[in-house]
């Protein structure tokens, strides 16, 4: 998998949104509701309302990346906090599409699939 570079910025919205939510409207919510530059150096990360997907967007040079999460069991567990715009370090950006509670740092269980044929 890949890793994001320890020195961006990691926000989370903290509210559910609409997953029909394409790149522009991502960016209009960046800048209007979380009050931040969508083309600082950073990733903003949502996520859907079953919390079982999280998209990450993120400018880098030339244009937009956005990313998109699925898990085919379990949640994401969003970190419990008040703030609209919760901010992490990378590290703990990682443990959360790892599958980890960062809040009561626990990992969801190793998941073993077959392939049918």
């Amino acid at each position: 998998m890949f890793r994001f570079d320890a020195d961006l910025r990691v926000y989370l919205y903290r509210e559910a949104i609409d997953f029909r939510f394409g790149m522009n409207s991502l960016i209009t919510l960046v800048a209007q509701e979380m009050k931040l530059d969508p083309f600082a150096r950073a990733v903003f990360a949502f996520r859907n309302r079953r919390s079982d997907r999280i998209k990450l967007l993120l400018y880098e040079r030339t244009g937009f990346w956005l990313m998109l999460r699925r898990l085919e069991q379990d949640r994401f567990v969003w970190p419990k906090r008040q703030q609209a715009v919760i901010e992490l370090t990378t590290e703990q950006l990682h443990w959360l599409l790892d599958g980890i509670d960062i809040n009561a740092m626990r990992r969801h269980p190793a998941r073993r699939y077959r392939h049918v044929m």
